[in-house]
């Protein structure tokens, strides 16, 4: 079904929504996307427009090969499929920063699922603090899928992908014409990679890879977790959306 341009819905209205399509989105990477070992939660959260994930724990002592917990992918699947893809070559030089978290059984943070809301863009401290606490996973080494549902601001005049992309890497990113919106996953290691799918509200939602170690990825289909929300909606609900009051 066609994505809603939600910056025209009641911010209230808007984290209903948000608040069922997370439980849809975990509820999908639970019935089977995730491999063995792996499992999607709502994590504990604290304070703020942009909390922290909690007790982010990581063992080393698991690696790819061992059957003893481990996640155990045996070979890498093909490339993910996105409109544009990003390579910081900064990195490569460095070489010789309410969400849904995917951990290993072995306690390891693997992936971060981040659905922007409103109060992520109101001020120029929420936004800054989006960044800031996203960007730090991606040092730390975990991936991300930054999902940003809502038209640019003048605070992102380019969206939260080219804010976190400046970030990392000092460039620029210029939203395509006509295609204001961005799903965003980041793969953290061996090189930050940004594979980016810029779309237009009315437009399907498209398939978009969850990395959780190195290449290994998962391919995340969001027009299903979102059409599985939109559905259970009261039908009240989905005529306030269809039928937006504000401008």
């Amino acid at each position: 079904m066609p994505l809603h341009n939600w910056s025209r819905v009641r911010a209230g209205t808007y984290h209903n929504f948000h608040y069922r399509w997370i439980a849809s989105i975990m509820d999908q990477l639970n019935s089977g996307i995730l491999p063995p070992g792996c499992f999607a939660m709502a994590e504990q959260v604290i304070g703020g427009p942009a909390p922290d994930v909690v007790t982010l724990k990581f063992d080393d002592g698991y690696p790819l090969s061992s059957t003893a917990g481990a996640l155990a992918l045996a070979e890498p699947p093909a490339k993910p499929v996105t409109s544009i893809m990003m390579l910081a070559d900064i990195d490569r030089y460095a070489q010789k920063a309410n969400r849904i978290v995917v951990r290993h059984e072995a306690g390891e943070v693997l992936a971060v699922i981040e659905i922007v809301s409103p109060g992520n863009k109101n001020s120029s401290h929420a936004i800054r603090s989006l960044v800031d606490k996203l960007v730090a996973l991606l040092y730390q080494g975990i991936n991300l899928l930054v999902i940003d549902p809502l038209l640019p601001t003048p605070r992102d005049p380019e969206g939260i992908h080219a804010l976190i992309w400046n970030e990392i890497t000092g460039e620029p990113f210029v939203l395509p014409d006509g295609r204001p919106l961005t799903m965003a996953a980041y793969q953290a290691e061996p090189i930050k990679t940004a594979w980016v799918e810029p779309i237009a509200p009315g437009a399907p939602l498209p398939v978009m890879p969850l990395f959780l170690r190195g290449e290994y990825f998962v391919n995340l289909p969001l027009e299903a977790s979102y059409e599985a929300t939109w559905r259970v909606l009261p039908i009240e609900l989905q005529r306030m959306i269809d039928h937006p009051t504000v401008e």
